[in-house]
């Protein structure tokens, strides 16, 4: 598995970045398998739910942006840290897990998403 551990990391992103940027049925046609387990639970399962939610998305925010933090993989698991913006909501950090089937494929998804904060009990920042 650990040659695949690139090929899925360029796919996860690739996947995200398509559908972040409006095309959200082409990249589940490319990048989903035939079944599609979504854990975030404003998205309905499937690729039609998913679909759905990104062209919903694009609609309300067409100016949306997002930048790739950072991305790790291990065994079948892609895990994406990235920093989103969305015009006049502010900027959100995501971390986004995707599960990969024996052919490459995405099949599964969680994620976690939190407003960046004005105020910081550190002098870190969240990316």
């Amino acid at each position: 598995m650990p040659r695949n551990l690139e090929r899925n990391k360029r796919t996860a992103m690739a996947f995200y970045e398509e559908a972040f940027n409006g095309a959200p049925r082409e990249a589940a046609a490319k990048h989903v398998g035939e079944r599609y387990l979504q854990h975030n639970p404003a998205v309905a399962d499937g690729v039609e739910g998913f679909a759905e939610y990104f062209e919903r998305m694009a609609r309300e925010y067409p100016e949306k942006r997002v930048e790739f933090l950072r991305a790790v993989a291990e065994g079948d698991l892609v895990a994406l840290h990235t920093r989103q913006t969305w015009a006049g909501e502010g900027d959100y950090v995501t971390m986004d897990f995707f599960r990969f089937d024996e052919r490459g494929k995405i099949v599964e998804h969680w994620d976690s998403i939190q407003r960046v904060p004005e105020e910081s009990a550190n002098d870190n920042t969240m990316f």
